[in-house]
């Protein structure tokens, strides 16, 4: 497949009603050096901390051995062997979607018991051949898996749930029998005809919202929707700390007026520079959104204009906590979360001239050195959110 668009990867999950942690586990991985992404997600049976620790148990064992390349009845038959048995139920039990995405090939699907993957060639379903793998292993003969593979174009979308959503709503009268596959499936096709750019966390947003609606706000399993969609790649470009030399200035500024897609500067020194060289003013406010921060101000052709280190640190921190349950505020720092979490491919110009406001030794020892905080929001954007980052120093 040509490598022309962004494959975008997101899980939303709410717990069993009442439970403080998910029995469903969701894991994504981005191998970088084999150009490969692996996506699990897992349903422990029951709910709450037995059924996370069935789940985590099999969610991991799925990641490593799908990243190892074995074959897919290996993988079933290890993770089946391996799960600790249930001592009331005399049986141990897992769920399991495996998504195996080559970069610039193919891509897998392996399923065990959860719901029939979606998949979808803009909003009409995508003809492809599912197989169905009967087991012969002694301990797990009969035991059925199913697999598919196929070669994604731009504007398709794979969209994997647990029992919860497809259960939701058992026992009332609009679904007796539960929300169930076919009507989701209509469900998840109108919703991407209404709206052909939908992201993949709105989509997977809305079908767990509706689950939730079905099941009259009290959830009676957990819930979790995974979606998968390769799109053009949204971008966004931010800039931080003066160039090294000065003649780099006018290069900073160019950058930043060519560039597609949001700008965040964030620097006072920076600011001047691309004001100056872009031949703009800045525009200070007042308003005070996050009492631990200084206000942002505002420069025409570029989304957002803040201070550097103190806002750039907390933006690593809310990176590192952040988690479905995050509600974003107005603050400098939050914004500039929320342009990360709603572009593809993250670009940081990065100036190495030293700011001698930060060589102050009564500084608060928060105050890292610009380079090393934004390697770790960078950390963060890869590892925990499968963005690409792109550094570039100046």
């Amino acid at each position: 497949m040509e490598k022309d668009f962004y494959i975008e990867v997101f899980c939303q999950q709410r717990n069993h009603d009442g439970e403080r942690i998910c029995g469903d586990v969701f894991l994504k991985k981005r191998i970088k050096e084999e150009n490969r992404t692996i996506v699990v997600l897992s349903d422990g049976m029951g709910h709450g901390v037995k059924a996370n620790l069935l789940a985590t148990l099999t969610a991991t064992m799925a990641l490593n051995f799908t990243q190892e390349h074995k074959e897919v009845e290996k993988i079933a038959d290890t993770i089946m062997n391996t799960l600790p048995v249930c001592s009331e139920r005399k049986i141990s039990y897992s769920t399991f979607t495996i998504v195996d995405i080559e970069h610039n090939g193919e891509i897998r699907i392996l399923e065990y018991d959860n719901p029939k993957t979606t998949l979808l060639r803009g909003f009409r379903p995508l003809p492809v051949q599912w197989e169905r793998i009967v087991m012969e292993t002694e301990k797990n003969k009969g035991k059925v898996l199913r697999t598919c593979r196929f070669y994604p174009r731009k504007d398709d979308r794979i969209v994997f749930y647990t029992d919860g959503v497809a259960q939701s709503g058992l026992g009332i009268d609009q679904y007796p029998f539960g929300w169930g596959e076919e009507e989701i499936d209509t469900y998840i096709r109108e919703l991407v005809e209404n709206d052909l750019q939908i992201s993949a966390t709105t989509l997977a947003a809305k079908i767990v919202t509706r689950a939730h609606k079905n099941d009259h706000y009290k959830s009676k399993d957990d819930t979790s929707c995974a979606t998968i969609y390769f799109r053009d790649p949204r971008k966004c470009l931010v800039c931080t700390g003066p160039p090294y030399e000065k003649k780099n200035d006018a290069i900073l500024g160019e950058k930043v007026k060519s560039f597609k897609g949001y700008k965040i500067v964030s620097g006072a020194t920076t600011a001047d520079i691309v004001a100056r060289e872009t031949g703009v003013s800045i525009t200070d406010s007042f308003e005070f959104d996050d009492p631990d921060l200084p206000p942002v101000s505002f420069m025409e052709g570029v989304d957002l204009v803040t201070e550097g280190i103190l806002t750039l640190s907390k933006v690593a921190d809310l990176l590192k906590t952040y988690g479905n349950e995050t509600r974003l505020g107005k603050g400098p720092a939050d914004q500039i979360v929320h342009m990360f979490l709603e572009s593809d491919e993250i670009h940081f110009i990065i100036g190495t001239r030293i700011n001698i406001a930060h060589q102050d030794p009564n500084l608060p020892i928060e105050l890292e050195i610009r380079r090393t905080v934004i390697k770790r929001i960078a950390r963060r954007l890869e590892e925990k959110f499968l963005k690409e980052v792109f550094l570039s120093y100046i």
